[in-house]
């Protein structure tokens, strides 16, 4: 039997208890159904059971005080033992998602991922535990701001998350418990009407991911940058990537992200040469992909000096 996951991420005192509580007494949710409760971390927050409907009867507790004890064949005992019919999970915030995701069972399936903030400090997190954050944030469906006031800056908080996921709905909650949903637009900063889209060095990591998860809005238009050249042997004749290394929290993330272009220049070009790229973006296999994806049809391509930051960043 399929046992659908509701998991809430955030870091201590974010909210999580207190939102994953609301959620219990809802009758809508809880309906009797045997629920497994899962508890990573122990903040100020206590469970209230008689808050509940059902008496709480049907709800079974599990507490984990180590990301290691995390294991596909513990959880598995916690379901058969409650009947659990579906799991609500508090994530402890200082734990990667990789060991809860690698603990599942087989039959366990995730349907919502939440992330929980504290408007007020998710700005010091951000800034001294970015990679924890970021871990966070890439995969989380619904980004809930809590606490929020007149001060917060909703502007920064939503350009954080958006430097890591464009799809992640974000909705802010005030202190009296209402829920208002981000309306701040993310325009590109370049324009994709122009006959040939100017992508600045700053700009690649977005143009990158944006052409990732919506190729299709660029399938014809014809796009210059600068990128930098790698070659290799497998790769048909004719063809190059060039792309950069872009960082997407840190330092171990850095990656190499490039599109295969194809020119008939490919030869006069060594890897780690910098190039300055003209070209139509058309949507072809590539063994580089392996896969269909968006490959540069060049109209111009010559050597150029490095920018002035080598590594593409949000």
């Amino acid at each position: 039997m399929q046992i659908p996951v509701y998991l809430f991420t955030g870091f201590l005192e974010a909210g999580k208890t207190s939102f994953i509580s609301e959620t219990l007494t809802d009758s809508q949710f809880n309906d009797g159904d045997p629920i497994l409760v899962i508890l990573c971390e122990e903040g100020e927050t206590e469970y209230d059971l008689s808050a509940y409907p059902h008496d709480a009867r049907n709800l079974t507790f599990a507490r984990f005080d180590e990301a290691e004890r995390l294991t596909p064949d513990r959880l598995a005992a916690l379901a058969k033992r409650s009947k659990a019919k579906r799991v609500m999970v508090e994530y402890n915030g200082m734990w990667m998602l990789d060991s809860f995701y690698n603990a599942l069972p087989e039959e366990w399936f995730v349907v919502q991922e939440v992330l929980i903030a504290d408007a007020q400090t998710f700005a010091v997190y951000n800034a001294n535990m970015r990679q924890l954050v970021y871990d966070k944030l890439q995969s989380a469906e619904t980004v809930v701001f809590n606490r929020v006031d007149s001060s917060t800056d909703r502007e920064a908080l939503h350009k954080a998350v958006r430097g890591a996921s464009r799809n992640a709905a974000i909705l802010f909650e005030d202190t009296e418990g209402n829920l208002t949903p981000d309306t701040i637009e993310d325009p590109l900063p370049y324009d994709l009407q122009a006959p040939v889209v100017e992508i600045a060095d700053t700009d690649y990591a977005i143009f990158y991911r944006d052409i990732a998860e919506d190729t299709e809005r660029y399938i014809g238009k014809t796009v210059h940058f600068r990128g930098i050249v790698a070659r290799d042997e497998k790769m048909p004749a004719g063809t190059l990537a060039v792309g950069r290394h872009v960082m997407t929290c840190c330092a171990e993330d850095i990656s190499y992200r490039a599109f295969c272009a194809k020119t008939a220049k490919a030869k006069q070009f060594r890897t780690r040469d910098w190039v300055l790229v003209t070209g139509t973006v058309v949507l072809e296999y590539t063994p580089l992909y392996g896969d269909k994806g968006p490959v540069l049809a060049v109209t111009e391509i010559e050597k150029t000096t490095p920018p002035e930051q080598e590594l593409a960043t949000f």
